[in-house]
């Protein structure tokens, strides 16, 4: 049992919800009905949604993510706090510069991928923020996208970066 004094600290399925809230942005929405997007648990997707709201990345009644303070963490922070080195060689689902819309302004021979026995593509492994992901990236190519940029400042060289940044921002802000 936490105590009430400590301090929620964020999770990588935070990003994945604050993500997940961009794209619906303008549509309705319920945390049962983000919680089946992104095939979490209602409480879950409640307990993500607090430590938000803690952090200052939501206003408006925890309904809408603070832009700027949003792109700030992705920026300056999401490398630092849920890093990722690229693993070993496995079949998945192509993230970061190996996939769209990075893999139309960077060729690259060395592909990242989400490690996924129905992916179709070979690559270095790299640990998606949050594991329900996978599945539900077939139907939601915008959310698919944003992962994958988020990736890229995850684990891209300056390049990739910056990229990933200029391409996030055009989305987000």
């Amino acid at each position: 049992m936490r105590s009430k004094s400590a301090i929620p600290a964020m999770k990588p399925q935070d990003v994945v919800v604050l993500l997940k809230l961009m794209v619906e942005e303008g549509k309705p929405w319920t945390q049962i009905s983000i919680a089946k997007a992104l095939m979490m648990s209602q409480s879950e997707v409640s307990e993500s949604l607090a430590r938000s709201n803690y952090a200052r990345l939501l206003y408006e009644k925890g309904r809408k993510v603070a832009r700027q303070p949003f792109v700030d963490l992705l920026q300056y922070g999401i490398a630092l706090l849920f890093p990722q080195q690229p693993g070993n060689m496995v079949r998945g689902i192509p993230t970061a510069h190996s996939a769209p819309p990075l893999n139309d302004l960077i060729q690259s021979d060395e592909k990242y991928v989400w490690p996924y026995a129905k992916g179709n593509v070979r690559g270095h492994a790299i640990q998606p923020l949050y594991s329900s992901v996978l599945p539900i990236i077939e139907q939601d190519n915008a959310l698919y996208e944003m992962l994958a940029l988020v990736d890229a400042l995850r684990v891209g060289k300056a390049r990739e970066r910056n990229l990933a940044m200029d391409l996030l921002k055009k989305k987000l802000l």
